[in-house]
């Protein structure tokens, strides 16, 4: 068989002596994304946290976590290709592994590289019109959202993701980018994940604050304590919906009109 080769996110040559057909995930979202696609059966390893579905780690071997992976576990599984995010997983990890194996890396912080890691994949696991398929139901979801809000005043927000120190979500994030579509100012525009402060806050004319449920896991006593501070709507949110981009985006935007609608 011909040599498979493709560039990953990153502008990395991946190249596979054939299709592969043992896989390591080292990202939560892009292994629910392979079950979706309907190539479970080609996972061999997983991480700690990739929870959906759910039976997942009780029938896949555990190498660790996203930050952490216990190397003589993924070497024992003899994959075909490891894939990783750039994001989720660190440079050293990415690094100490392609000297062993192929490496894919995604690197998304838009729709688009989320419908283009979707593509990647369909091309890489032969399943073409499957990603095509959940591509297409992404966009028709994300035009019904459109329709929804289009008439809805823009409301000034702060996203928290940890609450000791106070951190939010600023600008080159995929979160960013589902506030955007949700029609959403996002009033961080730092980079990344910046600390903020109560007193911060207060000088921001917020309209209201979300409370993501990771990573850090934001519950009703956090939300009480904000507004009782703030004086101003704070909400508990999923956050696997604002910040898992691949299959799950199928269901990402009938959550968010449940937002708007509430």
């Amino acid at each position: 068989m011909k040599k498979l080769q493709l560039k990953d996110q990153m502008g990395r040559t991946v190249i596979l002596d054939q299709r592969p057909s043992r896989v390591v995930c080292l990202n939560p979202s892009q292994t629910e994304t392979l079950v979706d696609l309907g190539v479970e059966k080609l996972l061999v390893g997983v991480t700690k946290f990739c929870v959906h579905p759910s039976h997942l780690r009780k029938v896949k071997t555990i190498v660790g976590g996203t930050k952490k992976v216990h190397f003589d576990k993924i070497r024992n599984l003899n994959p075909d290709i490891i894939l990783c995010n750039k994001e989720e997983n660190t440079k050293e990890i990415v690094e100490t592994l392609e000297k062993e194996y192929p490496v894919h890396v995604t690197d998304v912080s838009s729709l688009d590289d989320a419908l283009e890691m979707l593509k990647q994949y369909g091309q890489l696991f032969n399943c073409t019109s499957r990603a095509d398929e959940i591509c297409a139901n992404i966009l028709s979801e994300k035009n019904k959202l459109e329709v929804f809000i289009q008439n809805t005043p823009q409301k000034r927000v702060a996203y928290f993701i940890w609450q000791d120190p106070i951190m939010v979500v600023g600008k080159g994030t995929f979160i960013d980018t589902m506030l955007t579509l949700n029609g959403f100012k996002n009033v961080f525009q730092q980079d990344r994940y910046p600390a903020t402060s109560l007193e911060e806050l207060k000088s921001l004319s917020l309209d209201m604050i979300l409370l993501s449920s990771e990573p850090f896991p934001f519950k009703e006593t956090h939300q009480k304590k904000l507004q009782e501070k703030l004086g101003i709507e704070v909400h508990l949110v999923d956050g696997e919906y604002f910040s898992w981009y691949g299959s799950r985006l199928q269901g990402a935007f009938e959550y968010f009109r449940s937002l708007h609608g509430t």
